[in-house]
């Protein structure tokens, strides 16, 4: 894959060299001009029922994305963006405002390879959880940060790739969930040895796990995300199977799994409306965005896609989250070198 730095910005097929007048929102490729508003329009096309579109102003200078984005994670009430990023000598975590203005950028040497970003306890005192991926010193591991990048607790063994709950180990530790209640969800596995889900008390417990690898019930090939809804019920992307299973938060048992929706590319990234409506899912490969409709609680029943959002060529959308806010998406995408926002089509639409 090209590395490319800043100030070019890949739309579709092509880097653009990015001059931006922002108040015409008009953007200059050497001597060619390009409307930002057409880019919108071409390069992202949605079928079913238009509930998201691109926001075309998020964020105002694309050019602080210097490295590989994969993960980003959202601060609803303080309207904070998180985005991490892999690369040599670049900051593995930029900061924006929901309103898209460049903040700050974590200068922290304790992150190898961030994969997935998680940002907890937004009400009270919000910190941000990060996957390690890498395998050096500090790959194979958990971290929690503070708001501002001060790196506050490791979980897992550092440098040392493992399968031990005790003491605790990873290998290529894939995504956390932090649930309002302090309660952990992890999910271990991103190519590694372990294909598991994890589930931590408040004060790391295990209170319970799956972790065979497998096409069986509750077992995992690469499970990569991993959310859980208002209903108990907790949902993991189980990639290299193609499929979402669903599991009991309390007992761990397993409920149900959707798989007809992706037959052509796996679930990446799964996350939830702030209703819960729909679940919002990414697919790397087919450079596609999916909201499928969220059963209510009782059955898991079939997947059923209300929305798709088809991305650029080559985009490749890794990992979401959601504004539980404003129900925005923001959306990191590892071809592109950028995170996007979507932003409901109207104020009832989600």
């Amino acid at each position: 894959m090209v590395q490319v730095n800043k100030p070019w910005r890949y739309y579709g097929k092509f880097w653009y060299f990015l001059l931006v007048d922002r108040k015409k929102k008009v953007e200059y490729h050497k001597n060619v001009m390009v409307r930002v508003e057409s880019r919108s329009q071409s390069e992202v096309r949605v079928s079913g029922r238009a509930l998201y579109k691109l926001d075309i102003s998020w964020p105002k200078n694309p050019e602080y994305f210097t490295g590989q984005v994969f993960g980003v994670a959202v601060n609803h009430l303080a309207g904070l963006v998180y985005v991490a990023q892999r690369g040599d000598n670049v900051p593995k975590v930029l900061v924006f405002s929901t309103d898209g203005d460049f903040l700050q950028a974590w200068n922290t040497s304790s992150l190898e390879m961030p994969h997935g970003i998680f940002l907890a306890n937004a009400s009270a005192d919000p910190t941000v959880w990060i996957t390690d991926v890498g395998n050096g010193s500090y790959g194979h591991t958990v971290k929690q940060y503070s708001p501002s990048g001060k790196l506050l607790q490791v979980l897992g063994s550092p440098g040392r790739a493992g399968s031990s709950l005790s003491p605790l180990q990873f290998d290529q530790p894939a995504e956390i969930f932090v649930h309002s209640s302090g309660e952990i969800y992890i999910v271990d596995g991103d190519g590694g040895l372990n294909n598991r889900l994890i589930k931590l008390s408040r004060d790391l417990q295990v209170l319970w796990m799956h972790g065979e690898k497998g096409q069986g019930l509750a077992q995992f090939y690469i499970p990569h995300s991993v959310v859980v809804d208002s209903y108990q019920r907790v949902w993991v992307a189980d990639r290299g199977n193609k499929r979402i299973q669903v599991f009991n938060s309390v007992t761990g048992d397993w409920l149900g799994s959707w798989g007809s929706c992706f037959k052509e590319d796996a679930p990446y990234s799964v996350r939830l409306t702030p209703d819960q409506k729909y679940m919002v899912v990414a697919q790397l490969n087919s450079n596609q965005i999916m909201l499928l409709e969220a059963p209510p609680i009782g059955i898991i029943g079939q997947c059923q896609v209300v929305s798709s959002i088809q991305l650029a060529e080559d985009v490749k959308p890794h990992l979401l989250d959601v504004d539980l806010k404003s129900a925005a998406l923001y959306v990191a995408e590892i071809g592109a070198n950028q995170a996007q926002k979507f932003i409901p089509v109207t104020a009832a639409g989600v």
